[in-house]
Formats: structure tokens, C-alpha cells, sequence
């Protein structure tokens, strides 16, 4: 995982296996009131899926074929081939093919970027997420090799161990490399927002996307 900048944004990136994960500091401004500044990162604003996180485990899934919808109002599938209808609520995107952006808001939560067979995930782990196993199932979704954990508020500064428990998940569930920030969101006030330091309601944005196919 590596520090990039450009344009005056800072962020940190990680190349994985077909697919590149990053996650914005603070220099971005706030993620959930506008996706411009991902301009920085060469990111069409327009190619990002995302959705209203509940702290559970339920993962939406997008591929190129999939109509154009808007940000954040993107349809959350609980699995393949769900019924129109479902709310649009998830903690996890699953892309499936390139032309999608998955993206999860997190200020302390864990953005988790996973890549596998399957495709790559962004998961949102927070420590309800991460009870009921999201790690786990992120992982199961793409059969993931890989994995990159981005900032999220460690155990330094909160009771439970987010780190410890989200690399857990991702050993247990066979992910053979994990790369990890090991950036505490609320000790690092000068990069990033943090809501239990704060009260903050500002966001950073942890991103995933597949490499485009060869021509």
C-alpha cells in the first residue's frame, strides 16, 4: 500500500491481483456529499455504485451490463438473482467485471477491498459488520485471494479490536495476502475524520475496481 497525490488530494492505494483498492483522506472532503473530488483518482463519478450502509452483512452485486442507475441509489441485491424490490441498503458491492466503481463510506469502520476469481469487493466493517461476519462473506463472494484493510479506528483509541478481528476473518477464510494500513482514523486527525473523536458526521470513501480486460 502505497501514499499517491495529485491535485492536492492524498490517498492511499493498493494494487491488487486485477484490480486496484483505494482509500481518501480527509484532503477529498466530505465522500457522501459529492464524488467529484475522485476525479483525482481517475475515476468517473458516474461509473461508482454505493448504497445507504446499516452496519449489516448483505452485499450488492454490479457488472457492465447492469443499466446505469445513480450514485447511491444504486438496486441492493442480498445474492444473485434477487427479486426486484429489495431496499437499497448493503455493506458490501461485489464488481464483477470492469466499468464499476464499488465505494463504502467509513470515517472509524474498516473499508476492506478483496479480489478474487469472482471479481473484487469493498466491504464496509464496522464492529456490528464484523459480528455477523462480513469479512467472511466478502471473501466467500469472490473467493478472494487478496485483500487490503484500509484506515479505520484502532485499538489504540476503541475497546474492540476492528484490525484484529477483520484480519481474522479474511486468514480464516483462506485469503492468502492481506495488506493492512494500520492507520488509526482517530489518532490521525490530520488525514482523516473520525465520528467517535469528533461527533463528525464527514466521511472518507474506500474504493475497488477491476483492471480493464486486454484488448
Amino acid at each position: 500500500m502505497e501514499w499517491r497525490e495529485a491535485e492536492g488530494r492524498r490517498w492511499l492505494e493498493a494494487r491488487l491481483p486485477g484490480a486496484t483498492a483505494a482509500f481518501t483522506t480527509r484532503t477529498f472532503g466530505d465522500a457522501k456529499e459529492g464524488l467529484e473530488s475522485l476525479a483525482a483518482l481517475g475515476i468517473d463519478p458516474g461509473a461508482v455504485v454505493s448504497s445507504r450502509q446499516v452496519h449489516g452483512v448483505d452485499l450488492a452485486f454490479h457488472d457492465r451490463g447492469d443499466p446505469p442507475l445513480p450514485v447511491r441509489l444504486i438496486h441492493a441485491y442480498r445474492g444473485k438473482g434477487a427479486p426486484e424490490g429489495d431496499p437499497e441498503e448493503a455493506d458490501g458491492h461485489v464488481i464483477g467485471a470492469p466499468g464499476k466503481v464499488g465505494l463504502v463510506f467509513g470515517a472509524d469502520c474498516l473499508p476492506i477491498a478483496l479480489v478474487g476469481p469472482g471479481g473484487a469487493v469493498i466491504l464496509h466493517g464496522g464492529r456490528r459488520g464484523l459480528e455477523q461476519g462480513i469479512a467472511t462473506r466478502g471473501a466467500g463472494a469472490v473467493e478472494a485471494t487478496a485483500a487490503a484493510v484500509g484506515p479505520g479506528i484502532g485499538p489504540c483509541c476503541y475497546e474492540i479490536d476492528l484490525w484484529q478481528e477483520a484480519q481474522r476473518q479474511l486468514r480464516d477464510a483462506g485469503v492468502e495476502r492481506v495488506e493492512a494500513a494500520d492507520l488509526c482514523t482517530s489518532c490521525e486527525e490530520e488525514l482523516f475524520f473520525s465520528h467517535r473523536r469528533d461527533g463528525d458526521p464527514r466521511r472518507q470513501a474506500g474504493l475497488v475496481w477491476l483492471d480493464e480486460e486486454p484488448a
